[in-house]
């Protein structure tokens, strides 16, 4: 006999309100009550799911939409900070420069490609050469390795295309460019390796206390955990005030970007920063791990959260305000524009808070995409003061591999063919990748479910062509490994369909 409980909890109050109002909520038995659940699974949440899943805890993901790395996590500049630019002090300064010296091996070990090539902040007037001396004592209280002021010569030694009227700039060797999507699901799929579970297409719409914990109620069902740990991104704060007062407010900032192709992959060495300001840490010209060139973003606030329009004008000040530091860069060779939505809050500092066993971590702005396994580390002692008593694994699985088919010499090539025909159709022109390496995606712990889902793992359509080869062929693909009709195959997101209907029907011409 199923047995359902009423359980009490105390509806939120506000200011004005002095007695204990109640709300009941129903818990039944039989369900499976998880120690963690994580709602989010961008690359914080991404993080704190691997860092939980090295003990002896059951863990839940919940992610709003079909894959994972699809909020902000996606759509970034793909930076390694040095850890220089957060105020000194603040969790975000100390978790920044932890997540810089964790984020080598951690690729290393999950198989993620990272290059560690150093960043500039460029001084072109006073105002700036002022700006680069503050920089630089803040990095040094912050810790920051090898950080140190440069004259124009060195500078100009280091980035030979960058404008001629340079000052100085900060030199700060530990910054690096990193792939963020494949970040967020290496470190996801690690979790699930080692026991998590994921749950996607599950909003959050309802948090309630139950007598064990917490019952979260998603648009796919309840999930009952002993305690929550909230990585919503953008929605974080909606997420916290489901079950307590206001803490906080998430401020959605877009920034706005043009991708350059491989052709001026290398007019730039290292990530060129100009000097921030109030909006943030302004316009940078940077290579990336692909070897293309992105410049970028622009930072305006916006009413609605997942807004990742872009607009010519926004653009053209972004390109403007690159020109002043590499005046060469050429943008003509543009291939693809895009924006990012941030979570910025009012708080200058990481928001990382535990009340009763619900931790939020909110307001992971810029440098979050650096700092989330700090800030993973850091949840879990939140966790551990909270009540949390789980001992490591002894089996924890700690490595991950991935086939790049691009980057082996021709007799490994040879030998991965004979070994598997797959690797020997290739699929993406542009990036030389095969058939193998998308079913090795498709058949990977979290398996993409969209033409897009295959671009986050195998780098198809991020080409000169942007997948105008490849996309067809892609679809073909995941229909027949997700024994699925071809029209069910969506681009990105749910909803997102390609294929509307035939041209032509039983070989008659259209």
């Amino acid at each position: 006999m199923q047995v359902v409980y009423l359980i009490q909890r105390k509806r939120q109050r506000t200011g004005h309100e002095k007695g204990a109002a109640f709300a009941c909520v129903r818990f039944e038995e039989g369900k499976e009550l998880y120690d963690v659940v994580i709602i989010g699974c961008g690359v914080t949440g991404a993080a704190a799911a691997y860092e939980l899943s090295k003990l002896q805890v059951s863990v839940m993901i919940l992610e709003k939409e079909n894959d994972v790395a699809m909020g902000t996590s996606r759509a970034n500049s793909a930076i390694i900070h040095a850890g220089y630019d957060a105020p000194s002090g603040t969790l975000m300064a100390r978790l920044n420069v932890e997540g810089n010296a964790m984020a080598e091996d951690l690729c290393k070990a999950l198989d993620v490609p990272f290059k560690r090539i150093g960043s500039l902040v460029a001084a072109f007037d006073d105002y700036d050469e002022g700006v680069v001396r503050d920089l630089y004592e803040r990095g040094i209280r912050n810790g920051v390795p090898g950080i140190r002021i440069i004259g124009p010569e060195e500078t100009k030694k280091i980035e030979p295309n960058i404008a001629e009227n340079v000052r100085c700039a900060l030199y700060a060797p530990t910054a690096g460019i990193i792939n963020p999507w494949e970040y967020t699901i290496a470190l996801a799929e690690t979790a699930v390796r080692n026991g998590a579970q994921l749950m996607r297409n599950a909003e959050v719409t309802a948090i309630a206390r139950t007598q064990d914990g917490y019952c979260v109620t998603t648009t796919a069902g309840d999930v009952q955990a002993k305690y929550v740990v909230n990585a919503a991104g953008v929605f974080a704060d909606k997420v916290h005030e489901m079950l307590l007062p206001p803490a906080f407010e998430i401020v959605p900032v877009r920034g706005e970007y043009d991708l350059l192709d491989r052709s001026e992959g290398t007019r730039c060495n290292t990530v060129v920063f100009q000097c921030p300001g109030p909006e943030g840490k302004g316009v940078l010209v940077s290579p990336t791990v692909h070897g293309n060139l992105i410049v970028g973003p622009s930072a305006e606030e916006i009413p609605d959260r997942e807004d990742t329009a872009t607009t010519a004008e926004v653009l053209a000040k972004v390109r403007e305000r690159a020109k002043r530091a590499i005046p060469s860069v050429d943008l003509r060779q543009c291939i693809r524009n895009f924006a990012g939505v941030r979570a910025n809050s009012r708080v200058d500092d990481f928001i990382l808070l535990e009340e009763d066993g619900f931790v939020d971590l909110a307001g992971i702005k810029s440098p979050g995409l650096t700092a989330a396994p700090a800030i993973a580390k850091y949840a879990v002692e939140l966790l551990r003061k909270a009540g949390l008593d789980a001992p490591e694994k002894e089996d924890f699985i700690n490595e991950r591999h991935v086939v790049h088919f691009a980057e082996l010499d021709a007799e490994e090539q040879k030998a991965l063919i004979e070994k598997n025909p797959a690797y020997g159709r290739v699929i993406c022109r542009c990036n030389t990748v095969t058939e193998g390496e998308i079913l090795d995606a498709i058949h990977s712990p979290i398996p993409p479910v969209s033409v897009d889902g295959i671009k986050r793992r195998c780098i198809t359509g991020m080409g000169r062509c942007q997948g105008g080869f490849c996309g067809p062929r892609i679809v073909d693909i995941l229909a027949r490994e997700l024994h699925t009709d071809p029209s069910k195959i969506v681009q990105d997101g749910t909803g997102s369909y390609i294929l509307t209907g035939e041209t032509k029907q039983g070989g008659e011409r259209a």
